[in-house]
């Protein structure tokens, strides 16, 4: 079972009270990874509004999970 950091920002950081944690998981991709936190958390952002990066490159949801990852989920950005 990989052992990944993850990192949270914005709405998903606050939905999971925390910015950062160490999780092991069985997600066989990111997408499965997003929905076992979702299941977790509660997040209520869908993948089609987020991005996805894993050790500071953009990724895509159909990546596997790996030993050591760093994952994160960026959430879209407003401001003025």
């Amino acid at each position: 079972m990989p052992r990944i950091d993850l990192e949270y920002f914005a709405i998903l950081r606050d939905q999971a009270g925390r910015q950062k944690e160490t999780r092991e998981t069985n997600a066989a991709s990111l997408a499965a990874l997003y929905d076992e936190l979702t299941d977790a958390y509660g997040f209520t952002l869908s993948r089609a509004r987020l991005r996805v990066a894993v050790n500071a490159a953009f990724s895509t949801w159909e990546q596997p999970v790996n030993e050591g990852d760093i994952v994160v989920f960026i959430p879209p950005v407003s401001g003025g």
